[in-house]
């Protein structure tokens, strides 16, 4: 067994001691099975509970809590608040009131669901806020298609409210081949609409620290391996670089989504000085499903007041340039208090407050007292709805992290890094989860940046971004998935579109880490806290 060697040739490969060789192991075995899926993905992530102890790299005990750490508990308090949010339709109401706010025409319409599927995407899973935004979207093109169908044949219909009038049947030639261009023009316009909803889901994720996987998976291994870091990331810190980013993203991706499927003729696009029938009644399709919602009720009010709440407590907590709250009143001399235990703390509020307002002295219809009002959420609710393999995903994460760690495979040379990166860049690309990307990556990124004497999250932060930003493929995200379901896109679409936007990602995340990060994390100077590399 070689120890505490470094030799600078391709014979590392040969030479790495035992524990780091098992672990190294442990590592390409895992990237193996997240890759091809033969088990499930969750299952693949408890590995190192089985391979760690056996191994002789870290007692049972010291993996398993690896999978419950104060990352895994931000995740969780986001997850129920997504949760409560969703089960009283608050995500919905806040759609639709958006989408009367920018009308109908097709670039307003455009830019309309990318900015509320991206809002709703920063707090809660961007796949659940696709699965609501495009069926709406569909609803609102068709309803378009079938009235300016009936405007072109001269008919008028005032049917129910959210109904679509029958398109009467066009014999002659020039009828025809109105159908056939208007059809053609409403199929490419139905699948600009469907991209840019699924696209925008992705991109709205990264804006903030609980969005999506990937980045709670960064913040849990910077403190993992970076244990002195300070709490450098947090939700206020992240928000502050990222959401920036996500927004001259959104733009750009905008822009490309307009030329590609709507053009750049603006007068048409945006209806300046035109005003079509079928406008209004497509309007009066978002109009009536709001209605349905009727008044916002006393639990929507809950929800929507303690979700504001737990964000200005997020914001507030350590904001950088004053004290934060926690800093004057807990975290004294140590950090007790984390974003972890404010998201746990307004999430369980939820199983507190009850969904009706209470009355003194309620009575039944028989002269009873009356029961208790359920309240927000119930375990029943939380236990069918909460995603629990990510939560396994982001422990496996972790325990992986912690073993390259104890086993010294996170001081590798940089060339060695640069062979790993390769491979697994190679492997990866769009065919493999973000979570699982972004898991395996981070802990290689991490060593190289300590190595070379950079900043760790001048590399960490663009990769953990663009773990999420995979828009070629429909296996690539399960919002590309959901929009591919819906049989109006090609893979083709998705693929010629997603590869100049994947460049688009690409570009305004390094844009972002090399202006505005610089100065917000110290970007240019190498960290103290980062100094782990054991000597020799």
């Amino acid at each position: 067994v070689i120890k505490n060697q470094r030799p600078h040739s391709l014979s590392f490969l040969l030479c790495l001691s035992l524990q780091e060789a098992k672990c190294a192991f442990a590592i390409i075995l895992m990237a193996l099975f997240w890759c091809t899926e033969c088990i499930p993905l969750a299952v693949t992530a408890l590995l190192p509970v089985i391979l760690f102890p056996m191994m002789g790299i870290m007692e049972a005990s010291e993996v398993c809590i690896q999978y419950l750490k104060d990352s895994n508990m931000l995740f969780i308090g986001g997850l129920l608040v997504a949760i409560a949010v969703e089960h009283w339709n608050l995500h919905k109401r806040i759609a639709l009131q958006v989408l009367l706010i920018v009308g109908v025409k097709p670039s307003l319409l455009m830019i309309g669901f990318m900015s509320t599927t991206a809002f709703l995407s920063m707090w809660i899973s961007n796949t659940a806020s696709t699965a609501m935004m495009l069926p709406i979207a569909n609803a609102v093109l068709q309803q378009l298609c079938e009235t300016e169908a009936n405007t072109q044949l001269g008919i008028s219909y005032n049917e129910g409210l959210g109904s679509v009038p029958p398109v009467v049947c066009e014999r002659s030639p020039d009828a025809e081949q109105r159908r056939i261009k208007r059809e053609k023009k409403y199929l490419k316009l139905t699948k600009g609409m469907s991209l840019s909803v699924c696209y925008a889901a992705s991109i709205g994720g990264t804006a903030t620290l609980t969005g999506t996987t990937p980045n709670v998976i960064m913040k849990g291994q910077i403190d993992e391996l970076f244990p002195d870091n300070g709490g450098i990331i947090n939700f206020a810190s992240w928000f502050g670089f990222s959401f920036p980013n996500m927004l001259l993203m959104l733009v750009l991706s905008w822009l490309w989504l307009q030329f590609v499927f709507l053009g750049f003729d603006f007068r048409k696009s945006f209806g300046c000085g035109t005003k079509k029938s079928g406008d209004g009644e497509a309007y009066q399709v978002i109009k009536d499903e709001y209605k349905k919602l009727g008044k916002m009720s006393f639990a929507e009010g809950c929800v929507l007041t303690n979700f504001t709440l737990l964000v200005l407590l997020w914001f507030t907590r350590e904001p950088g340039f004053i004290p934060g709250w926690a800093t004057v009143l807990f975290n004294k001399d140590k950090p007790y208090v984390t974003d972890g235990t404010v998201a746990i703390l307004m999430s369980t509020l939820f199983f507190c407050i009850p969904s009706n307002f209470p009355r003194c002295c309620g009575r039944s219809r028989d002269g009873a007292p009356a029961e208790a009002p359920t309240p927000l959420l119930t375990w029943d609710i939380v236990h069918e709805k909460m995603p629990w393999n990510i939560l396994l995903l982001l422990g496996g994460g972790f325990a992986l992290a912690h073993g390259s760690e104890k086993s010294g495979l996170s001081s590798i040379p940089p060339f060695a890094i640069s062979i790993l990166l390769c491979l697994l860049v190679a492997m990866f690309t769009e065919c493999s989860s973000n979570t699982a990307t972004t898991t395996l990556f981070l802990p290689i990124l991490a060593s190289m940046a300590t190595a070379i004497k950079i900043h760790p999250l001048y590399v960490m932060f663009p990769c953990t971004i663009s773990a999420s930003l995979a828009f070629m493929l429909p296996v690539a995200t399960p919002p590309n998935a959901i929009a591919f379901s819906y049989g109006n896109l090609k893979v083709m679409d998705m693929a010629k579109t997603g590869f100049i936007l994947n460049f688009v990602g690409v570009l305004t995340v390094n844009i972002a880490i090399n202006t505005w990060g610089v100065p917000m994390f110290q970007l240019d100077t190498f960290p103290s806290w980062a100094n782990v590399t054991k000597a020799p």
